[in-house]
């Protein structure tokens, strides 16, 4: 009896911390309306930030690998269209390179001919913030000035990526919110 009390217990509390960490739509462990968890940047350029120092601005996270083919082809799409019209309005696009060595990551930008900032996720750290380290890397979270998710996206397709636009130079053209 004791034994199966025992079993019973730790099989309460394996179930209890696996309900724990909820898990959304495509892996993600965040979903829209939540604070975006904060983390410290690490950009291949020596820079070094809190993306809560990033409030104010509207951010776009571009969770990114060179061997990432869905992601290689999505980089020049949000160059051209969503970083060049939206640095100088308050956007702030930041690729954060899973799992790669600085010099990999450096390939993929100059391959890739983005200019917007990449940073290093080594052990995918970051990354297991907001999504199951399982799951599949190429993913965007947008987050408002006042540091609150607004838009989430998984793999590359023109109809989400324009909804994607949509809601970030909607978000550039509102003013900070109050907290």
């Amino acid at each position: 009896m004791r034994l199966f009390n025992s079993l019973c217990l730790a099989l309460f509390l394996i179930t209890g911390s696996l309900c724990a960490q909820q898990v959304y739509e495509h892996g993600y462990k965040v979903k829209t309306g939540d604070m975006a968890p904060d983390f410290t940047i690490n950009e291949v350029d020596g820079k070094s930030y809190k993306l809560s120092d990033l409030r104010g601005h509207v951010v776009m996270l571009q969770f990114t690998a060179s061997w990432c083919g869905v992601c290689r082809r999505e980089m020049p799409f949000i160059e051209k269209e969503i970083w060049q019209k939206g640095q100088d309005k308050g956007l702030k696009v930041i690729a954060l390179d899973r799992d790669e060595p600085a010099e990999k990551a450096r390939e993929l930008v100059e391959s890739t001919g983005i200019t917007y900032p990449i940073a290093l996720d080594p052990g995918a750290d970051i990354f297991g913030l907001y999504a199951l380290k399982k799951a599949g890397v190429t993913r965007n979270v947008i987050i408002d000035r006042n540091g609150k998710i607004i838009f989430l996206t998984r793999l590359f397709k023109r109809e989400e990526f324009d909804k994607m636009k949509e809601i970030i130079f909607n978000e550039l053209a509102q003013k900070k919110k109050p907290e």
